[in-house]
């Protein structure tokens, strides 16, 4: 280090800024010097050297004046103050206990929506093997397994691939098992083995208040439209309304959104958990007519001709499908992220496709008489981070 001098420059370390001049060397006093001083008096060093110099002056030295102004002033050398390094690390600590306690909350809180893998392992859909779907196995058009080939079709079986697809699953890691009306809020759908519990449920499932707030029930976004129909025997008298089945026997699903309006028209009814029930009721004479959603009763007159007749009540109620995925919010949201992919990317037709291939095709066959809405219902964005996908315009 090196201190600064009285011009405000730093000196080397070591160096002065001056040198003292070696003292000069005594010489012998001329003869002139002797006699001014006066006699000489002997000295006794002298005499033991043998040589004769005057005596020297006994006085007490006198003590060194004060140093002339102009002689410059020694500066030593000291080492520069060192600043304290702990208000440094305090503070360091400090920064490290705040970043700590920000990680700690977005942990316990979040920053924001979810991405869709925390969706995914919030789901647990990467910790299956297979995909189980309860549906409906008895309804042509939506939901049916044919009894030769075992190979299932319908709407709601596409919709099921369509989210299965998105989930990561192939087709056959895509496992379907009938579910009876009754148990679709359970979840739980028959096997070969007795029940299955399944991880979602596709089975022609209308959205309402009451079932939304019922235990084990969390509804998907709506992905299908139709509404209530009657269908009876080809012979049968025309029915403009319910009213027309007043005291009569009619039979509807149980548990099913299509119990009340015939109630209410004062319908003798007769509930089945499986809509083909309703039919072998309807062929054998025992009701007089089966009413529920269009979209199912349409695929019956498609699949059998004339021998029905497809009645058109003009009810005001839609009846909105939805996705039953139990108590599992997370796995909701990633339904919800395909049916609003399919609606709003212009280069996915996946939702159209399935209508065409199932629903369009029996326009012909049920004439003047609804099926469902052409068109995917609405879908709310997902509250997720980002989109997996580059939305259109």
């Amino acid at each position: 280090m090196a201190e600064p001098n009285a011009g405000g420059r730093a000196a080397p370390v070591g160096r002065l800024p001056w040198r003292r001049a070696a003292p000069a060397q005594p010489t012998a006093p001329t003869a002139e010097e002797v006699a001014d001083r006066g006699p000489a008096t002997e000295d006794p060093a002298a005499e033991a050297t043998g040589a004769s110099y005057p005596a020297a002056d006994h006085r007490p030295p006198s003590s060194p004046g004060p140093e002339p102004a102009d002689r410059p002033r020694i500066i030593e050398d000291t080492p520069a103050p060192a600043y304290g390094l702990e208000p440094i690390r305090l503070a360091a600590l400090g920064l490290a206990l705040v970043l700590a306690i920000a990680i700690t909350m977005v942990k316990l809180f979040g920053a924001g929506p979810p991405s869709v893998d925390q969706l995914r392992a919030q789901a647990g859909v990467d910790s299956w093997t297979e995909l189980t779907v309860g549906v409906k196995d008895d309804q042509p058009g939506v939901a049916y397994r044919d009894p030769d080939t075992q190979i299932w079709s319908g709407f709601d079986i596409d919709i099921a691939y369509m989210i299965a697809e998105d989930l990561g699953f192939r087709r056959d890691e895509v496992k379907f098992f009938a579910i009876e009306s009754e148990d679709r809020a359970r979840m739980q759908a028959t096997g070969p083995s007795g029940r299955v519990p399944v991880k979602m449920v596709i089975a022609s499932y209308s959205i309402t208040p009451a079932r939304e707030n019922a235990t084990g029930v969390t509804f998907s976004a709506p992905y299908l439209f139709t509404e209530q129909s009657v269908m009876t025997l080809a012979d049968h008298r025309a029915v403009a309304t319910l009213d027309d089945l007043a005291y009569k026997k009619v039979c509807t699903l149980s548990t099913s959104t299509s119990v009340a309006a015939p109630e209410n028209a004062h319908a003798v009814l007769s509930r089945k958990n499986r809509i083909i029930e309703c039919f072998h009721e309807l062929d054998t004479g025992n009701v007089e007519a089966v009413t529920t959603d269009a979209a199912i009763l349409a695929g019956y007159k498609a699949k059998f001709g004339d021998k029905y007749k497809h009645w058109d009540l003009g009810l005001e109620t839609t009846e909105a499908w939805g996705v039953n995925v139990g108590e599992n919010r997370a796995l909701k949201t990633l339904v919800d992220l395909t049916l609003y992919h399919s609606l709003r990317d212009p280069k996915d037709h996946r939702w159209e496709d399935a209508y065409q291939r199932n629903l369009q095709v029996e326009v012909k066959q049920n004439k003047e008489t609804p099926i469902a809405v052409a068109q995917q219902p609405d879908v709310p964005k997902p509250n997720v981070r980002e989109l997996p996908w580059q939305e259109g315009p």
